[in-house]
């Protein structure tokens, strides 16, 4: 690139954090020409072109893209000592076209309509809703665990692969979309990650590839947490940028799931959440409220945790804190510490809609 062209993109920057700024104030016009837009014809075109190869094309690019730049790196060391003006000009003007790129193939979904306005769900909610709503998914949890046929002290296992697993969440889909039809999901494109030690050690369950389309799942986390993550970033797939709307899609999708058992990892999934906020709130009730739920379901919690405990380091906790300040930057005020909004969206949703 000429000289001329790299300072334009230099200037163009700041020119698109004032622009994306501003945009949070316009969430409907985002909402209605990108989310709902745009965006939906990218992101199914994505998943047609790449969805039918069997192995993640995304992480494939992510690894060349890598070594590249590794490599450009390594060879334009002596241009920053001989020539530093045009080696910043080189790293900033990549990175503003990256930037744009981003955020027309995925970024701008972080400034559309929050999703309880979206689905006309209340926001707020009191300890005695939250209550009434976890005793209803105690209560369910702890049928469905029997109905799989396993006593209320034993974990329940998998009866399914992990492809047959990706197979199954399209059906959660097609039954919410009838009465959501912005959840309406085509054209699967979701597979397990090439890089899923990698993920376990950086403390993520999956992710979405917005340079594919791909929906990647950690393939190493454990069983009852794989179909609603699966569901989770098929959420993202469909637009929903915020990490806690695509929560609540996931229970959504998996709790009206056909399937048993993804019904079963839906309510638990959802359980352990309002748990936690009761926790937060009512420290007593919790403690009282806990011995009720199976000791069989309480062991899948365990596991769970062990599991992440077993790969804690210090490169965790870095590449958390840049997430977070990532989702921080991308008009999600609370990073990754939203429990509260997703437990809101279910409380409120689920007493206008009983299980």
């Amino acid at each position: 690139m000429q000289s001329k062209t790299k300072q334009f993109l230099i200037i163009l920057i700041p020119v698109q954090i004032i622009v994306l700024q501003a945009l949070k104030y316009f969430p409907e016009f985002i909402e209605t020409y990108y989310s709902t837009g745009i965006f939906p014809v990218i992101s199914e075109a994505l998943r047609f072109t790449f969805g039918w190869i069997p192995f993640s094309v995304g992480d494939i690019f992510y690894l060349i893209f890598s070594i590249l730049i590794v490599r450009w790196f390594f060879k334009n060391l002596i241009k920053v000592r001989r020539d530093p003006k045009s080696f910043f000009l080189d790293v900033f003007s990549t990175l503003s076209i990256v930037y744009l790129f981003f955020n027309l193939i995925w970024g701008l979904n972080y400034y559309r309509i929050p999703l309880h306005e979206s689905l006309s769900i209340k926001k707020n909610y009191t300890t005695e809703q939250l209550i009434k709503i976890t005793e209803q998914l105690i209560k369910k949890s702890n049928k469905i665990h029997l109905e799989l046929g396993f006593q209320d002290s034993v974990k329940v296992e998998t009866p399914y692969n992990n492809q047959q697993l990706f197979n199954k969440t399209i059906n959660g889909y097609q039954k919410i979309q009838k009465k959501h039809p912005n959840l309406n999901y085509q054209r699967a494109s979701i597979k397990k990650s090439s890089w899923s030690l990698l993920l376990t050690y950086m403390g993520y369950s999956g992710y979405y590839n917005p340079l594919t389309g791909e929906a990647q799942v950690n393939d190493l986390i454990k069983h009852y947490m794989f179909p609603v993550v699966s569901c989770h970033e098929q959420a993202h797939q469909l637009g929903y940028a915020a990490e806690n709307e695509a929560n609540f899609i996931a229970v959504l999708a998996t709790i009206n799931n056909d399937d048993l058992f993804i019904n079963y990892t839906g309510y638990i999934f959802a359980l352990r959440y309002c748990l936690n906020e009761i926790a937060r709130r009512d420290l007593d009730r919790y403690k009282k409220m806990l011995p009720t739920v199976h000791p069989g379901i309480l062991k899948s919690y365990q596991e769970m945790q062990d599991f992440w405990k077993s790969y804690e380091n210090p490169f965790e906790t870095i590449s958390k804190t840049v997430w977070d300040r990532f989702l921080k930057a991308n008009n999600q005020t609370n990073g990754i510490k939203s429990y509260n909004y997703m437990v809101g969206l279910i409380v409120n949703y689920y007493e206008e809609e009983p299980f």
